[in-house]
Formats: structure tokens, C-alpha cells, sequence
């Protein structure tokens, strides 16, 4: 019976409506669009960073790295003579910025320095193609460099020959023309190869080392290697074994929250979409109740009538779930050839991946879309089962139902409330997730007994009105209806207020956090140069000669460097800066700072460090101790005990960062180099003279060609370019909010247009009574303003909710930082204002015709 029922029953009403369908079938194929080119594009620049991470580090078994600086090349020796080691293949890695004819303004580039005869059996991706007609011994010849295909492209450069003109690398304040011999094959980013020792005489690192990969013989195992190393008379704990695919274990630990955050901001849509699905359904019920009551009448069972509403939202889910997946791979596959992998995170910046197909993917999120139509038009179903044939036949409608008791919405919301206190799973907090959808049902099954609540107060205020008291009376008698009036606007309101107040709160914390650790007017920088140690481009001195400048009131040095702790995760930052006596000064605490003890070096730890790695204030951190320790056989190790005085918040460096007094660091180490310098200017001294004198000075101590690659940037320069990169990021949930709000007005409207629809004889009746048309449709639009009232109520309510747990529990879980929550009131009170006064237009315009000529003369149907 039911094929039967969809061929022509179900099959007229589409081709009756076919836009309302057609409404439906995009807003779940919109949802599971967006949310499946988000995760193709994940999963394809997870796997093309993968193969390229493969591709440039070979096959080794095993990896050396430093834990802080650089290897010392005295220890290649050693390790090559370790009987377990059948290969030993040194390494030096340099990021630099590369410049053509083509690509003035700079390309990032790797530099990739390696044993070039070792290259065909550890990295055979790497081995170097001399272009046709070069020198064969090329590859060993100073100054020279192959190109991968991304290095060609981003630097316009054809095929290689002798022609090919020299590029210009930019290594902190230095440059240096090479010659470009040839290609290597290694995919991913653009890189270019060396010989090691040519590479360490190009840039002034002899005797250093980034890694040693290792291949072990048969047989030898890691443990029996780490055991003969750590036996060598002074062997360093500085020195950290790590495997290859840790690098590819990094980048997908520190990406899988973002990762993960997006899919489920994408998913929003969906979720508003079954709320589309839903009204669009409703209304269809509402308009062919006489019908449904007739086939009732005719034999069709209860259940039978609910699996065929049942069936025909799973037919919308599916349609829209098929279309989704054909427009989010359509999607993925532009946003791949025109944004590469990275949307936005910074965590695939330069990797153009191929589009990586998953039908497991596509899979679950069409089942996902179905799912949400499904759940849609649940509702719907019941109604169309619960219709009462003979009085749906004489069109009296359906009555409402009471609100019931809100045992069920407290008991959602109490759960919610536990599951918020969950730790993450896996680093994702799918508690936090989990109990969001909670609070949102919750505050749904709380929403008929609220609207009954609220409007049972109102009531004796419109006692002297009786329009005002007819609409609040049959508001308030109907809760059931008011609640599926509503359900959409509170559902698109809480997500509203939830998302503006939880990037209100963001940004709002940024940009404190930004005054903060930007205390000074100027700062002077290597343009283009990446962080770390790569960026300590100012020798010492070279901040006092700046100090003694006219213009100059003082200049703070200011360092960056990193140090890794696990192999497993990225290094964590290191910071040093002058702290003095009260570093809450320097560093925006949470807390108050600890009193560091005699013999012990205080640092600060940022909140990710604190979560990470479980650094506590008022402990000792032996794993930062040993990792200080210097990785050379032949220098005695400092000893030095971190003492943790303190954290701090962070917003830049989500895996971690450590900041220490730049004394302490500049005794620990050696290097006084800095990276930054901070300038505050002499009062009344003109800014623009002041750049000139320091780049004057830049000219004379460190050369013409330095100064060109230097920067003098002022603070307010370096907030607005934050802010707006941070508005950049999250326009997307601007354009959330609205898609939301506008499915929640149209189900708004196509739930007053239902009940309307239902309510013919009542307003004939009043009709009869006396009343206008003008006058009953004000009854209408009250009913509508008193429903989305409270609606609007609810939604502020219940989206303060939720983004209390968006702030305070899903960012501090996913990204290891907390923030200040803010409530931007102005705002929010126009996002509700403006669903108050469309909600009533919208049922104003539904309950029009209504109440026309066709409402009076339903009335005779009875007679």
C-alpha cells in the first residue's frame, strides 16, 4: 500500500509544490555540501602533507634530533660507527625566501642539504636530475640547488637548462645568489636540495646538523641502539630519537581540533536544515489533513499514515544527501585548485593536494543528511498519526496539546551539564559536542512549558483589551503549536547568540591579550624571516647602539626560539624577554606569579604548555631541564632547574610556549642574539624621523643589504592586522548566523501558515461574531508576537547557554587557551528584536488569507 500511496498520493503534493520540496532538498544538501567538502579537503591536505613528509624523509628507521638548536656534526661520526647502524644520513634543514625574476616579493622555501651519493637509498624522491646538457658532478658543486616542481612554479621558472637564470636566497638579513642545476621529483611544498656541505658553507653553519636518519641493520632494533649511544662516555639527553612518521603524527594532533571545529561548524547547516525540513512538512500535513483523514477513513492504519510522512522526509534527505555529496566534492575540488589544502588554520599553508575520493566519507555524511530529514520530519508523522479522521473531515482542526510536565527537559539539561565537565577524548571534545545538542533538545522540551509559564503572567495585563487577551489566551492554551511555531527561530537564535558571543569573546580577548605583549610604540624585525632561532638576526650590541640614538627613550631585545619535549607533538616555543621583577608586566598571567627559589630558573608556561605536557605552577620541570642540556660530546651541560612560576595566556602558539628572562636564557645558552627589537621613542620625537634613524643605523652596523630586509612596524599596526586577519577567520559564522535565522523564519512562517490553515472555521466563526478582517488579523500577529517573544526569550537564554560551553569548555579543550566571556548586549538585543518583529510579520502575512472569504464560508461546511 505505501509504494502505491507514494506513486500518487505523495507524488501530487510534490508536483503541487514543487518549490517547497525543492526549499527542503536544498537546505539538506547545503548542510551535508558543506560538510563533506570540509572533510575532503582535510583529509586530501592530510594526505598530501603525509606523502610529501615521506617523499623528503625517505625511508630512514630511526631519526636524531636536537632537542633545542642544532645537532653537532661531531656526533655523525659516532653514530655511523654504532654497530647497529647499517646507514647514517646527515641532514641540514634551512628555511630561507627565494626571489626570481618572477617572484620579486619572495617565495618560502625549503633548503634541504643532504648527502647527495646517500640520496638513492634513503630518499630516492630526493635524488637530483641534472638538467639535460649540465654537469653530472653538479649536485656536489658549491652555490647550487634543484628545484622541486612546486619550487618552479612559485617561482615562474620553465624547464630547467643552462639557461635558467640564478635565484636570490634570503637567509635571516643575509642573501645569496645559487644556480639552479636541476630537479628532484619530492612533492609538497617547494624546497630545494643542496649538498650538505655546500649548504653549510653557504650559510655559515659548519658543523651543525637539523637530523641524522638512520637504517638499521637486520636485526638491530631501537631499544638496543638508544641503549649503545646512551653508554658513549657524556652522551646528552639534548639529543631526542624520534620515528619518521612523527612528523606526520604532529601536524595531525595539532590539526585535528581545527579540523574537527570546522566539519562541525559546517554541519550548523544541517542542523538548521532538518528544522527546514521539518516546517516544510508541517505545513504539508496541515494543508492535506482532509486527506489523510480520508484515507483513515479508507482502511490506512495509524502507523501506516506516520511510515508514509516518514518516508517522504527520507525522501527529501535523500535526494538533498545525493546532490550534497555531488556539490561539496565540486566544491572541494575548487577550493583545492584555488586555496590548496589550507582553509584558513595555517596548517597546510603551500600544500596543493589532489582530491583524495572516500566513499566511506560520502557514505556517512548521506546518511547524515538523511538522518537529519528523518528527524525533521518526525514530528510531522506524529501528527499525521495522531489526526482524529471525523473531526479533521469537518475541519475543525487539531487541538493543542498541554505543556506537559518539564521533567524531561530538565533531566537533558542537568545531563548536559555533566557531560560539559568531561575531559577531551582523543584531544576532541565530543563530551563538550554531545552536550551542546543536549542543551539545545533540552531547552526545546522545556519551550511549551515556558511559553505556558510566561504567558499565564502576561495575560491579566490584556484583560482590558479583549483582541490582546484573545491572543494571549490562545497563545498561551496552545503551547504544543507555540512550540513548533517557535522550535525554529530558538534553535537559529540560540545559535546566533551563541556564536556571537563566543567570537565577541574571542576577539575581544585577542585584542587585550594584544596590548598586553605589544607594549612598546615600534618594533623592528627581519621582514619575511620564519620564527624560531631563524629569526635571531640582530647580533649583541646591536639593541644598545639603537639606545643610544636621540630619538630613543629604550629598546627591550626580545628572542624566540623552540625546544622539543616529546617527539610526538610540535616544539614548543621558547620567549625570552626582559622580566625584571614583576612579570606580570611582560606577560598577560592567569594568576598571580610564583616566587621563584634560590638555585631554581622561573619560567612561565603558556596554557596549552599547562595542558600538554602538565606543567603546574609551584612544580620543578626535570623534562625541560634535560632537554636544555647541549647535545656536544665535548661541552660540559649547564645544570639548570625550571621552576614554574606561573602561566600565562597565549592565543598564537596553540601547541605550547615557555617564556624565561632573557638573562637566564642568554646565560644558559650563549646566544645573546635577538629577534625582535622593541622601541619606545623619546618624548615629542617624531615617529617617521625616528624609522629613518634606525634603518640609517641598521645601514651602518649591519650592512646595506640587511637594512633593506628590515621592518619598523608600530603596535597599532601589528593589532589591526591581527584583528582583521581574525575577522577574516570568522566571517563564515557571520553567514552562518543568517542562513540560520532565515530557515528559522521560514519555519516561522510555514508553521503559522499550518495552524492557520487548520483554524479556517475558527476565524469564520469570529467573523460572525463581529470581528474585521482587520481585527483578526491583529488576534493573528499577537498570537505571532507573544510565540516569538518567547521564542526570542528562550533563544537568548538558551544561546548564553551554549556559549558558555563553547567558551569556557570546547575552546579551552580544543585549543588549550581560555578567554573573558563578553556579552555584546546591544547586539544581541537587535538579534532578538529583529526575530520578534519578523515573526510577527510573518504570521501577519500567514494568517491574511485566512481570513478572507474563504474563512466564512467554511463555516457553512458544518450546517
Amino acid at each position: 500500500m505505501l509504494p502505491a500511496l507514494l506513486r500518487t498520493f505523495s507524488w501530487h503534493e510534490l508536483r503541487r509544490h514543487p518549490w517547497r520540496s525543492a526549499a527542503a532538498v536544498a537546505a539538506v544538501m547545503l548542510g551535508v555540501a558543506l560538510g563533506f567538502a570540509v572533510h575532503v579537503i582535510n583529509a586530501s591536505a592530510l594526505e598530501e602533507f603525509s606523502q610529501a613528509v615521506r617523499a623528503v624523509e625517505g625511508r630512514p628507521d630511526l631519526e636524531l634530533r636536537a632537542t633545542r638548536g642544532a645537532l653537532p656534526e661531531s656526533l655523525y661520526g659516532l653514530v655511523a660507527k654504532a654497530p647497529q647502524v647499517q646507514i647514517a644520513s646527515p641532514w641540514l634543514e634551512l628555511p630561507v625566501r627565494a626571489r626570481s625574476g618572477a617572484a620579486r616579493a619572495g617565495v618560502p622555501l625549503r633548503v634541504l642539504g643532504a648527502d647527495t651519493l646517500l640520496l638513492p637509498a634513503m630518499a630516492p624522491a630526493l635524488a637530483p636530475r641534472v638538467s639535460e646538457g649540465g654537469d653530472r658532478l653538479a649536485m656536489l658543486a658549491p652555490a647550487t640547488v634543484f628545484l622541486n616542481p612546486a619550487a618552479q612554479q612559485a617561482l615562474g621558472l620553465g624547464a630547467i637548462d643552462a639557461r635558467t637564470p640564478p635565484i636570490t636566497l634570503q637567509a635571516g638579513l643575509a642573501t645569496y645568489s645559487v644556480r639552479v642545476a636541476g630537479t628532484v621529483a619530492a612533492g609538497g611544498p617547494p624546497l630545494a636540495l643542496m649538498d650538505i656541505g655546500a649548504a653549510q658553507d653557504l650559510f655559515g653553519r659548519a658543523g651543525e646538523l637539523t637530523r641524522i636518519d638512520l637504517r638499521l641493520r637486520p636485526g638491530g632494533t631501537r631499544a638496543a641502539l638508544e641503549r649503545a649511544l646512551a653508554a658513549l662516555p657524556g652522551w646528552s639527553a639534548g639529543v631526542q630519537f624520534a620515528a619518521p612518521q612523527d612528523a606526520v603524527q604532529r601536524v595531525d594532533s595539532l590539526s585535528r581540533a581545527y579540523r574537527v571545529n570546522l566539519t562541525v561548524l559546517a554541519l550548523v547547516a544541517l542542523f538548521t536544515g532538518a528544522f527546514l525540513v521539518f516546517s516544510v512538512l508541517a505545513l504539508s500535513v496541515a494543508q492535506r489533513a482532509p486527506q489523510l483523514a480520508l484515507l483513515a477513513v479508507l482502511g490506512a492504519t495509524p502507523r501506516e499514515r506516520l511510515a508514509l510522512v516518514l518516508l517522504e522526509s527520507a525522501a527529501l534527505g535523500l535526494a538533498g544527501s545525493a546532490a550534497g555529496i555531488a556539490l561539496g566534492a565540486a566544491l572541494a575540488a575548487l577550493a583545492l585548485r584555488l586555496l590548496g589544502g589550507d582553509l584558513g588554520g595555517g596548517y597546510f599553508a603551500g600544500v596543493q593536494p589532489a582530491l583524495q575520493w572516500s566513499t566511506a566519507a560520502a557514505l556517512v555524511y548521506g546518511l547524515l543528511g538523511v538522518a537529519a530529514a528523518l528527524a525533521g520530519g518526525w514530528w510531522p508523522a506524529r501528527q499525521a498519526q495522531r489526526l482524529p479522521p471525523a473531526q479533521t473531515l469537518k475541519g475543525l482542526g487539531s487541538q493543542g496539546g498541554r505543556a506537559g510536565h518539564p521533567w524531561a527537559g530538565i533531566v537533558l539539561i542537568a545531563a548536559s551539564a555533566l557531560l560539559a565537565s568531561v575531559p577531551p577524548i582523543f584531544g576532541i571534545p565530543l563530551a563538550a559536542y554531545v552536550a551542546v545538542g543536549l542543551l539545545l533538545v533540552g531547552g526545546m522540551a522545556l519551550l511549551p512549558w515556558l511559553v505556558q509559564a510566561l504567558l499565564a503572567r502576561l495575560a491579566p495585563l490584556a484583560a482590558r483589551n479583549t483582541l490582546a487577551l484573545l491572543a494571549l489566551e490562545r497563545a498561551r492554551r496552545m503551547p504544543a503549536g507555540a512550540a513548533v511555531a517557535v522550535g525554529g527561530v530558538v534553535a537559529a537564535l540560540s545559535l546566533a547568540v551563541a556564536l556571537t558571543v563566543m567570537v565577541t569573546s574571542f576577539r575581544g580577548s585577542v585584542g587585550q591579550w594584544l596590548d598586553s605583549v605589544l607594549p612598546a610604540p615600534l618594533y623592528l624585525r627581519a621582514a619575511g624571516v620564519a620564527g624560531g632561532d631563524e629569526a635571531a638576526v640582530f647580533p649583541p650590541g646591536f639593541a644598545d647602539a639603537l639606545a643610544r640614538l636621540p630619538g630613543v627613550a629604550r629598546v627591550q631585545a626580545l628572542r624566540s626560539s623552540s625546544v622539543q619535549l616529546q617527539a610526538s607533538r610540535p616544539a614548543v616555543a621558547l620567549l625570552a624577554r626582559p622580566l625584571g621583577g614583576d612579570p606580570a608586566r611582560a606577560l598577560p598571567l592567569v594568576g598571580p606569579a610564583l616566587p621563584v627559589p634560590p638555585g631554581r630558573v622561573g619560567v612561565y608556561v603558556s596554557e596549552a604548555a599547562a595542558d600538554l605536557y602538565g606543567a603546574r605552577p609551584g612544580a620543578d620541570w626535570p623534562a625541560l631541564s634535560e632537554a636544555f642540556r647541549p647535545p656536544a660530546l665535548d661541552e660540559k651541560a649547564l645544570e639548570a632547574t625550571f621552576f614554574i612560576a606561573g602561566v600565562w595566556r597565549d592565543y598564537v602558539r596553540q601547541h605550547g610556549a615557555i617564556a624565561l628572562d632573557s638573562q637566564d636564557f642568554a646565560r644558559l645558552t650563549g646566544d645573546r642574539r635577538a629577534s625582535d627589537l622593541a622601541l619606545w621613542p623619546a618624548p615629542g620625537a617624531d615617529a617617521d624621523a625616528l624609522r629613518a634613524q634606525v634603518l640609517a643605523r641598521a645601514r651602518l652596523d649591519l650592512g646595506e643589504a640587511a637594512a633593506a630586509a628590515l621592518e619598523v612596524t608600530s603596535a597599532e599596526a601589528i593589532r589591526a592586522r591581527s584583528l582583521a586577519i581574525f575577522d577574516r577567520s570568522f566571517a563564515v559564522t557571520y553567514w552562518l548566523q543568517a542562513v540560520a535565522i532565515a530557515i528559522g523564519l521560514f519555519g516561522v512562517a510555514a508553521s503559522f501558515s499550518a495552524q492557520v490553515l487548520a483554524r479556517r472555521k475558527e476565524f469564520g466563526l469570529l467573523v460572525h461574531l463581529g470581528l474585521t478582517r482587520r481585527q483578526i488579523l491583529a488576534v493573528v500577529a499577537g498570537e505571532g508576537a507573544a510565540w516569538t517573544a518567547v521564542g526570542a526569550l528562550a533563544g537568548l537564554l538558551l544561546g548564553l547557554a551554549v556559549a558558555a560551553v563553547l567558551v569556557h569548555v570546547v575552546n579551552p579543550q580544543s585549543f588549550h587557551w581560555t578567554m573573558d566571556m563578553a556579552l555584546p548586549w546591544p547586539r544581541l538585543a537587535a538579534l532578538a528584536g529583529a526575530v520578534v518583529a519578523v515573526g510577527t510579520l510573518t504570521a501577519w502575512l500567514a494568517g491574511r488569507q485566512a481570513a478572507g472569504r474563504d474563512a466564512v464560508m467554511a463555516v457553512k461546511e458544518d450546517w
